[in-house]
């Protein structure tokens, strides 16, 4: 999609999330990779959910759902309001289970759309760091999160800036290789990963969807 588009893109996705009832608390939006770049076209728009995990429960509601749909966890992984509101957009995980990450993906997302949603309990740069330091210990570059993130939204807050700079390109950022050199990587190893993240991303279609807690 061309950058102007995909920045409207994320526009919708985040009135949405300002104006709909989610499946679990959002209490950021980041982009992240091509789109922060100011390339047009780009191939995918990266975005990053930072999310609450519920506490406490509702054992009746929870009940309810897995007896009328064979779904476990709503009232407890999902909120019960959103699962009333949203039947449509339960997913589940291999175990039976609400997926909060999957049921935040078919809400925001279309199948086919050339998006990718990474969801987790921790800030972008909280788990940028995490993964890095994953990704090092045993040489899995795949899991590795690209650091080259844009904040647009916190807590109910709007960066009316932020949407600006990325529609005009404004933004300078360093390439993938020299950014994972200033989070500590060595040089031929960051140029590794980076060609290792490159072909991992040219593999993917359409919609795709990643969940994580640290």
């Amino acid at each position: 999609m061309d950058r102007s588009a995909a920045v409207d893109r994320v526009e919708r996705l985040v009135d949405r999330i300002e104006s709909e009832t989610m499946p679990v608390p959002v209490r950021e939006v980041w982009v992240y990779g091509e789109v922060s770049l100011g390339l047009d076209p780009i191939e995918r728009l990266d975005v990053y959910l930072t999310k609450d995990v519920l506490l406490g429960g509702d054992s009746d509601r929870s009940d309810e759902f897995e007896a009328t749909h064979g779904v476990k966890g709503v009232g407890r992984t999902v909120r019960g309001e959103w699962a009333t509101e949203f039947p449509e957009y339960i997913r589940v995980n291999d175990n039976g289970y609400a997926a909060p990450e999957k049921c935040l993906a078919a809400h925001l997302t279309e199948r086919d759309e050339p998006i990718h949603l990474e969801v987790c309990n921790a800030s972008f740069e909280d788990n940028v760091t995490q993964r890095l330091q994953g990704a090092i210990s045993s040489n899995d570059y795949e899991q590795i999160l690209d650091p080259r993130g844009v904040c647009l939204w916190v807590d109910g807050r709007r960066s009316e800036e932020a949407f600006e700079k990325l529609r005009s390109g404004e933004l300078v950022l360093p390439t993938l290789p020299e950014a994972l050199s200033m989070l500590g990587m060595d040089d031929g190893e960051a140029r590794e990963a980076a060609e290792t993240l490159r072909a991992y991303r040219e593999r993917q279609e359409g919609m795709t969807v990643r969940g994580d807690v640290v």
